[in-house]
C-alpha cells in the first residue's frame, strides 16, 4: 500500500509541476528550464540528504547503483523531460500529459521483459480502464477556436510519445538501481546529480551556461522554475521512486499517470478552463480503474 499511496502523491506533485514548467518553458525555452530545474533540485536534495544521512551524496552506494541510476537519470531527466517540455510548448500541458499515459503500458511491457514481473488479468483491466479514462478526458476539445496546426500537432505528439518511452525505460533502470534496501531519497539525488552533470557539461561545451543562468534574474521565470523544481524533481521524483520500490512497476506507473485528470480542476483554477460533463465522467472512470488496482 505504501507504493500505491506514493504513486498517487506523485501524480499530485507532477500535476503542479507541469503547470509551473509550462509557464516557464513558454518564457525561457525547454532546454533552459530543464537545466535550471536540475540545478535547483540537486541543491534542495543535497540539503535534505545532509540533514537525514549526514553527507551531501550517498557515499556508500556501489558502482552498480551509480550506473543504473545514472542511466535512469540521463534517459528520464535529460532526454525524456526535455522532450516533454518541448511538447508542453508545442501542444499544451493536458495533451502532453495524455501522451505520458502511455508510460504504464510501455513500462509494464518492459518490466515483463527485463524484470520478469507479471500482472493479473484484473490488474490489467484496471490499467486499461484508467488509461482510457485519462485519454477520454484530455482529448476533449474545450476550446475549438484554438486548434493546433496539423504539422505542429504531429510534432508535439512525436515529442510526447518519445518522452513516454524515455520515462518508461527510466523507471525500469531505476528499479534495477534500487534493488535491496536502498533509500529512495539517495536514489533520487543520484539520478538528478548525474543528469545535471551531463546536461550542464553539454551546456558549457556549447557556450549556453551563462545565458541560462542569466534567466534567473527574471522573476517571471525564476518563480515557476523554483516551484516546479520543488514539486517535480524533488518531491515528485522522490515519491515516484518510493512507488516503484514498493509497488509493481505497471501499477505504480498507472497511478503516476493520473495528472491529466488532476489537471482538470487545476487548469480551471489557473487558466479558467471550463469543467464539462465529459471531464467529470472521465475522471470517475479513471478513478474506478485505480480502485480496481487498489482492491485486487
Amino acid at each position: 500500500m505504501i507504493g500505491e499511496i506514493a504513486g498517487l502523491l506523485t501524480a499530485v506533485a507532477w500535476s503542479f509541476t507541469s503547470i509551473f514548467f509550462t509557464l516557464a518553458a513558454k518564457r525561457a525555452g525547454a532546454v533552459s528550464v530543464n537545466l535550471l530545474r536540475l540545478l535547483f533540485a540537486v541543491v534542495f536534495l543535497m540539503i535534505i540528504h545532509i540533514f537525514l544521512f549526514g553527507s551531501p551524496v550517498p557515499v556508500n552506494a556501489g558502482a552498480n547503483r551509480w550506473f543504473w541510476l545514472g542511466i535512469s537519470g540521463f534517459i528520464g531527466l535529460v532526454l525524456g523531460d526535455t522532450l516533454l517540455l518541448f511538447a508542453f510548448v508545442s501542444i499544451g500541458t493536458r495533451l502532453s500529459m495524455l501522451l505520458l499515459s502511455l508510460v504504464p503500458i510501455i513500462s509494464t511491457f518492459m518490466a515483463w521483459i527485463f524484470l520478469n514481473e507479471n500482472l493479473r488479468f484484473i490488474e490489467i483491466i484496471g490499467i486499461v480502464v484508467t488509461v482510457f479514462g485519462i485519454g477520454w478526458v484530455v482529448t476533449e476539445k474545450n476550446n475549438p477556436d484554438k486548434k493546433i496546426e496539423t504539422k505542429k500537432l504531429l510534432w508535439g505528439i512525436s515529442l510526447g510519445v518519445s518522452s513516454a518511452f524515455g520515462q518508461a525505460l527510466a523507471l525500469i533502470t531505476a528499479k534495477k538501481g534500487m534493488a535491496g534496501n536502498f533509500p529512495a531519497l539517495s536514489a533520487t539525488l543520484m539520478r538528478i546529480l548525474v543528469a545535471m552533470i551531463v546536461f550542464w557539461g553539454y551546456s558549457i561545451i556549447r557556450g549556453q551556461a551563462r545565458t541560462t543562468l542569466a534567466l534567473l534574474r527574471q522573476k517571471n521565470i525564476f518563480r515557476p522554475i523554483l516551484g516546479g523544481s520543488l514539486f517535480g524533481p524533488v518531491i515528485g521524483i522522490w515519491l515516484s521512486l518510493i512507488a516503484i520500490k514498493y509497488a509493481n512497476v505497471g501499477i505504480a506507473s498507472t497511478l503516476m499517470a493520473l495528472p491529466p485528470i488532476l489537471l482538470i480542476p487545476l487548469t480551471h483554477s489557473f487558466f479558467k478552463e471550463k469543467i464539462t460533463i465529459r471531464s467529470v465522467v472521465g475522471t470517475f472512470l479513471a478513478m474506478a480503474g485505480v480502485a480496481v488496482i487498489f482492491l485486487t
